[in-house]
């Protein structure tokens, strides 16, 4: 559910921090509201959380979001000791990767659809290093610092997955569903 939203600061632009491995119940346990709250200490505002897994939707100056990730990340550890990385997009870019999904442009099921957002884009060998046929009948396509997915038998099942992309191409990914990607997209203004 969404949480602290507050007023829209003038020369700020709308962001999607995505966080891995952060849930309220269970390991790696943190609360929406504190999540929230420690975004509006590192001067963004508009804070607004979706579902309890590490979404957080923010207006801030450009030089603020350029540097949310290791600010967050920090400010996460020294509360909880947790290591959780932290990937941001502008609305601007999740509109681009809305735009980009060619799963989506081929008729997939937009329930069997997901997207890995990578804190940096790959290296063109690195992508081309990676095995195609590691967990089939899984496709995916890398784009830049996205890769869009396509699991029939459920993200759950695939080996195509976050340790497997960060140990490849040398970067941090998180994944979102399809429905939570436009979801966010949204919620951004996008």
């Amino acid at each position: 559910m969404p949480s602290q939203k507050g007023e829209i600061a003038a020369g700020t632009s709308a962001y999607v921090a995505l966080l891995r491995g952060i849930n309220v119940g269970g390991k790696n346990m943190l609360p929406m509201k504190d999540l929230a709250a420690i975004f509006s200490k590192a001067r963004c505002t508009a804070v607004e959380t979706y579902i309890q897994s590490g979404n957080v939707v923010f207006r801030a100056d450009p030089k603020v979001a350029a540097g949310i990730p290791a600010v967050i990340t920090k400010a996460i550890s020294a509360r909880s000791k947790m290591s959780i990385p932290v990937v941001v997009r502008s609305a601007a870019e999740l509109r681009r990767v809305v735009k980009n999904n060619s799963f989506v442009q081929r008729g997939m099921d937009v329930d069997k659809l997901h997207v890995a957002f990578l804190a940096g884009a790959p290296t063109a060998a690195a992508v081309a290093a990676l095995d195609a046929k590691r967990s089939p009948p899984d496709e995916f396509v890398v784009r830049g610092a996205e890769i869009y997915l396509h699991c029939p038998n459920g993200y759950g099942r695939t080996k195509l997955s976050n340790a497997y992309f960060d140990s490849k191409l040398d970067t941090v990914s998180t994944v979102r569903n399809w429905r939570t990607v436009l979801k966010l997209l949204e919620l951004s203004g996008g």
